[in-house]
């Protein structure tokens, strides 16, 4: 009896046991099918997600890009418009200065043996400065340099730049040299030349040296300026021959509060006429060596002027005939009580054209027509034209 009862209960216990994992098992089923049907459901949204997504950072990349695109754009109209307005007045004081150099030639012809004579010969020292900075600023903005149709001889050029700086009484040109830069290459490389010789006597002691010297290279003519500054560490080297390459153009923006156009206007003028310049070097004072390498595209031998015979001419009882003038060791004439520069570099026809002393009258009605009607018709012509056009001041300057 008692086995039969047990009996009954394995076999409840069984078919309970059957039931459940049964009604289980069509539990999981719908479990599973539901979770997949979730999961499917899930995946379909995370896809539609995902190419919402997508469509949105796209858009996002486009409206970014047309925001850059216009902020570049107002950027570089601002620029244009800066540099337009800059160039306009750079060219004004350019003519202004060449109104100015050719009133004070004016006078120093008429009056040459006068005790002003020196006075006159500063401001027309702090001309040519002035003209410089107005020169490089307009070069920064775009405009191009006046063409002269003559070579020069490379001393000339380099007399030239000396005299555009304002401590040029420290800079000492060690050697004559038989070599000539052509007409294109005059005004970049006495401009260029001219703010390395500012930026040497900038950044060194008052009364330190700062020595020029050339020197030939297999097919190449190397200008080399030795100073004794403090010199440049491995970032200034660096960002300077950034710079000089003329690779990179920075904005009008980027000069800071002081503007230096030093280095930017060098690295333009080496880019355009295709010269290099290079500041990494170190002087044997420990300071910077500056070195422009000029191609033998841009220089050429020099040719020897012809002897003019000079007579007495009776003009003021005046005498063509140049006085002797002592030499130094290097063969260059030697320092009186004061060095007189020259902003310009000098003609040869010119140099032998100032031997003959012409009549008083013409010389004195020459020099106001050179003076008034250059300025006159510098400023006139320059209210019309436009800023685009290469102005005429200055043709025939460094």
């Amino acid at each position: 009896m008692i086995r039969d009862v047990l009996v009954w209960c394995l076999v409840a216990v069984t078919a309970i046991t059957l039931v459940a994992a049964v009604a289980l098992s069509r539990r999981n089923k719908a479990i599973a099918a539901k979770k997949a049907r979730a999961e499917a459901a899930l995946t379909q949204r995370l896809i539609e997600a995902d190419a919402q997504a997508a469509a949105l950072r796209a858009e996002l990349h486009q409206h970014r890009t047309e925001h850059d695109k216009t902020i570049q754009q107002a950027e570089e109209a601002a620029e244009d418009s800066t540099k337009a307005v800059l160039k306009g007045s750079a060219r004004f004081l350019q003519s202004l200065a060449a109104e100015q150099l050719a009133l004070l030639e004016e006078i120093q012809r008429k009056y040459g043996g006068h005790s002003v004579l020196g006075d006159l010969l500063e401001v027309s020292h702090a001309n040519a400065q002035m003209a410089r900075k107005a020169q490089g600023i307009a070069v920064m903005c775009g405009a191009p340099l006046g063409r002269r149709n003559r070579a020069a001889s490379v001393y000339d050029v380099v007399r030239s730049a000396q005299g555009q700086i304002r401590n040029f009484r420290r800079v000492e040109i060690m050697q004559q040299t038989g070599l000539a830069l052509k007409a294109s290459a005059v005004s970049p490389v006495a401009l260029a030349v001219a703010e390395l010789l500012d930026n040497a006597a900038s950044f060194s002691q008052t009364g330190s040296p700062i020595e020029v010297t050339f020197q030939r290279v297999q097919k190449n003519l190397c200008i080399v300026i030795d100073d004794a500054g403090v010199g440049m560490n491995d970032e200034e080297r660096q960002k300077a021959t950034v710079l000089l390459s003329g690779d990179y153009r920075p904005r009008l923006s980027q000069l800071g509060n002081q503007p230096k156009f030093g280095f930017p206007v060098i690295g333009l003028l080496a880019q355009q006429y295709g010269f290099r310049v290079d500041v990494t070097g170190v002087s044997r004072y420990g300071g910077v060596r500056a070195v422009v390498l000029l191609p033998e595209e841009l220089w050429t031998e020099e040719e020897t002027a012809p002897v003019v015979d000079v007579q007495e001419t009776g003009v003021r009882g005046a005498v063509g005939r140049p006085e002797p003038v002592t030499r130094t060791k290097h063969g260059l004439p030697r320092r009186g009580a004061r060095q007189v520069p020259i902003a310009s570099v000098p003609d040869h026809d010119e140099d032998t054209a100032s031997l003959t002393v012409p009549p008083a009258e013409s010389v004195e009605q020459a020099g106001r027509a050179a003076g008034r009607s250059l300025g006159a018709f510098q400023r006139g012509t320059l209210s019309g034209r436009n800023l685009a056009a290469a102005p005429s001041e200055g043709s025939d300057e460094a």
